[in-house]
């Protein structure tokens, strides 16, 4: 590792699939897996690729039910390459003797190299030297570069070069009894001497993909092909000591792709225009130059270079090209299969870091949200309710993703989910619309998407609520919260929890903030907006009343994470951690025991302190003061001490919200927080996830951990405000962001001294915000600040 690649040593077949997703290469609009071109799909390789936003419905038979899942299509593997000296099997790590194997991926260029020397007997060894890019200026090209030398010996290598139809969705385990197969109509064709083409089409949802393939070498290419593969086979001739070059130049086109009237028209055109590899760099290598310089955390050490690859994969599935899809944040990235590329809440740990960078992208994903409000109308109706229910797990077309069912690998049984239950998506979606238009200043998204889908979510929140005249409160009943380990009680008959205070609090934020921005509206477009909802002056009322007197229980003198919380068994967390080990996954544990995490006051990951996550100190204490609640300092440490103590961090975003909330409350202990979110993925700490795909929203919250939680940075009235956290193993960093039209904004703060520069332009000056003063900068100032202790 230095700081601007991360490599890989020798080969290990069982750290193959987690070095895969890590050097996955990607644009946004498409990535691949960083697999060996030689190899296919098998129990140590997947060379997958997946296109943003291509999902497929298919039906399986579990445990004797028809289950219906929809997932993100692995689609056609255009890497494949393969090679052979004549008359011997195919070279691959398990057919031929590894003598060295280095993978590189270059951060700041998006490049992957893969250098290996291949024994193949009687002194004969084969060097193979790889180049591979998914373009970033042009997202629907990738190429690959080989380049064959011979050492000690000359003759002939056979290779052949494929596009390979045959590939199913099997890269994650415990999904291979689903049906998997997802593409169908396959059909190869040859379009120039050195082009062949290859398409098809998803089953159900009938998305035509067509892929065209250029093999270029010093050696003619002839060409095979069957339904559902396109073959190039070639010759070389090989001198002991000199290189041979074949290079590989695929386009990629879908039906979803705009400004085209046939996809394989589409890609063959492109593909026969492309430039050479050399020329193909240039463009790419600027593209991400210019990425970087919006884009980089300036932070030194290890904690800096792990930021850099976080950020790079963050770039590779949402980057500028995404502004132009209809696509959400999958959870996994396109980097497997996991979660069967569905969107979840994530988003709320991706978008407040690209609302600085790359505020285009972000209202790009904001409008996949927007574009499904009436599907979230519809299933709030069919719930008996008001408003829009967003579903918890999201793909295509808005509707409830989640599956009913999911397998306990431990105990091998497939037990109900109830997750769809956690309704507080649709507050993750409000605050990331107001966070949003507070950081790009964009009114018109503001006082149009962005109106109708607050307005609608907190009609949700005050239509969900019912009064409970013993508390002179209303309650929110029957729901799940951010901890998935809690379902519902102990031998209860129907699943969900009561007042959680994660979603109750949530909600009387949205319908705070909800009301705050009808008041704002222009009065013509508050009277459309009025108009089109069909609101009334009772149900305002309604929204301002229940935004006042949401019930938060409390227990012990802390929040209780939802009522009854306090009356459930304390867990022998040492005993289990004696017995088992790891104990993240602290619900299968229980489970395959014939027990069961409701009974216990044990927490997936965090609930209550997500409240610290997304709202500052004072913000807080003003949520709890608007509900008629006293919410110290105290209360908070206890609160946190409480479930700090019982979390067993099953989810990669548990370590990151800890040491979010510890870094202000107690900087001595949140390190070891910031430590496990930053290695996550790198360190594969919930032991095999990660070769099934990337945790997105873990990698994009540490860099928005550097950007908003460690300088205290908000968004707000117009202005940036800053209140910087002194942790000593992150005291030095600097970015840039983009803020309300501002280009290349510099923070650097180091040694308790805050810089900030304001680029020259003919903006509006910037107002900052620290405690207990203020500064104005005008475009080309610069401000140096001492900071207190």
């Amino acid at each position: 590792m230095t700081d601007w690649t991360w490599e890989y040593e020798s080969y290990e077949p069982a750290d193959e699939r987690l070095r895969e997703s890590l050097c996955t290469l990607g644009n946004g609009y498409f990535a691949t897996r960083g697999a060996l071109p030689e190899c296919a799909a098998d129990e140590v390789h997947y060379p997958g690729t997946y296109i943003a936003g291509c999902y497929n419905r298919l039906t399986s038979d579990v445990a004797g039910h028809q289950v219906e899942n929809e997932d993100l299509v692995n689609v056609p593997n255009w890497l494949f390459l393969r090679f052979r000296l004549p008359g011997q099997p195919w070279v691959t790590p398990e057919t031929a003797t590894v003598l060295e194997h280095r993978t590189t991926l270059h951060l700041s260029t998006g490049l992957l190299d893969r250098r290996t020397r291949y024994g193949l007997g009687e002194g004969r060894v084969l060097a193979v030297r790889q180049q591979r890019l998914v373009h970033m200026a042009d997202s629907h090209l990738a190429a690959l570069r080989t380049e064959f030398t011979a050492e000690g010996f000359s003759g002939r290598l056979d290779v052949e070069a494929a596009l390979d139809g045959s590939v199913t969705n099997s890269g994650v385990p415990r999904y291979r009894d689903l049906d998997g197969h997802h593409l169908t109509h396959a059909q190869t064709g040859t379009a120039a001497a050195d082009t062949v083409w290859l398409r098809c089409r998803t089953r159900t949802s009938d998305i035509r993909i067509a892929m065209a393939s250029r093999l270029r070498a010093d050696a003619p290419a002839t060409t095979g092909r069957d339904v559902r593969r396109a073959a190039q086979r070639l010759v070389l001739e090989l001198a002991a000591g000199r290189t041979a070059v074949v290079d590989k130049t695929v386009a990629l086109h879908t039906s979803r792709d705009p400004a085209i009237s046939d996809p394989l028209f589409a890609a063959v055109d492109r593909v026969t225009r492309a430039p050479d590899f050399d020329d193909l760099l240039e463009p790419h290598l600027t593209a991400w130059d210019q990425l970087w310089r919006r884009a980089d955390l300036q932070v030194a050490g290890e904690a800096g270079r792990i930021l850099r690859l976080h950020l790079f994969h963050v770039l590779q599935t949402l980057s500028p090209h995404t502004a132009d899809l209809d696509v959400g944040v999958p959870a996994r990235g396109l980097h497997g299969e996991a979660y069967r590329g569905h969107v979840f809440w994530d988003e709320l740990f991706v978008l407040p870091y690209l609302n600085l960078h790359f505020p285009e992208v972000s209202r790009a994903l904001l409008r996949y949200r927007h574009r499904r409000l009436e599907q979230a109308c519809t299933a709030a109706s069919e719930s008996g309710r008001r408003g829009a229910l967003y579903p918890w797990q999201s793909g295509s077309d808005g509707r409830e993703e989640t599956q009913q069912l999911h397998l306990n690998p431990r105990s091998g049984r497939w037990l109900p989910d109830h997750s769809r239950l956690q309704y507080h998506v649709g507050s993750a979606i409000a605050y990331n619309v107001w966070q949003y238009c507070e950081a790009s200043g964009d009114a018109e998204f503001r006082h149009t998407k962005g109106a109708e889908m607050l307005l609608q979510i907190a009609r949700f929140w005050a239509d969900s609520a019912v009064y409970d005249e013993t508390l002179r409160r209303h309650r929110i009943k029957g729901v799940v919260g951010p901890d998935e380990y809690h379902d519902g009680y102990p031998d209860a008959t129907e699943p969900g929890l009561d007042d959680n205070a994660y979603t109750n609090v949530t909600a009387a934020w949205v319908l705070a903030r909800t009301l705050e921005l009808l008041e704002s509206l222009p009065e013509p477009r508050r009277r459309e907006l009025v108009e089109r909802a069909g609101l009334d002056g009772g149900e305002l009322e309604q929204w301002e009343d229940v935004s006042r007197t949401l019930h938060v229980p409390f227990h012990d003198g802390v929040i209780s994470q939802f009522e009854g919380y306090g009356d459930l068994a304390e867990l022998d967390w040492d005993g289990y951690r004696e017995r088992y080990g790891d104990i993240r996954r602290l619900d299968r544990i229980l489970e395959a025991e014939g027990d069961t995490v409701n009974r216990y006051r044990a927490s997936k990951q965090a609930d209550v302190l997500m409240l610290g996550y997304l709202f500052a100190p004072a913000e807080l204490e003003g949520l709890f003061r608007r509900l008629g609640l006293r919410l110290g300092e105290d209360t908070w440490r206890r609160t946190v001490d409480h479930y700090l103590r019982r979390t067993s961090h099953g989810s990669t975003l548990s370590g990151l919200v800890h040491g979010w909330v510890l870094a202000r409350d107690r900087r001595a202990e949140a390190w070891k927080f910031c430590l496990e979110a930053l290695q996550g993925d790198i360190a594969d700490v919930q032991g095999g996830t990660t070769g099934e795909g990337i945790h997105l929203g873990a990698m994009a919250g540490t860099l928005d951990l550097v950007q908003r939680g460690l300088t205290g940075l908000e968004t707000r009235g117009g202005a940036l405000w800053l209140d910087p956290v002194p942790l000593p193993e992150l005291s030095s960093y600097g970015f840039a962001l983009r803020y309300q039209g501002h280009w290349g904004v510099k923070l650097r703060l180091e040694r308790g001294l805050l810089e900030v520069a304001v680029p020259s332009s003919d903006g509006s000056p910037i107002d900052v915000q620290l405690p207990g003063r203020a500064v104005c900068l005008q475009p080309g100032e610069t401000a140096r600040l001492v900071l207190g202790n």
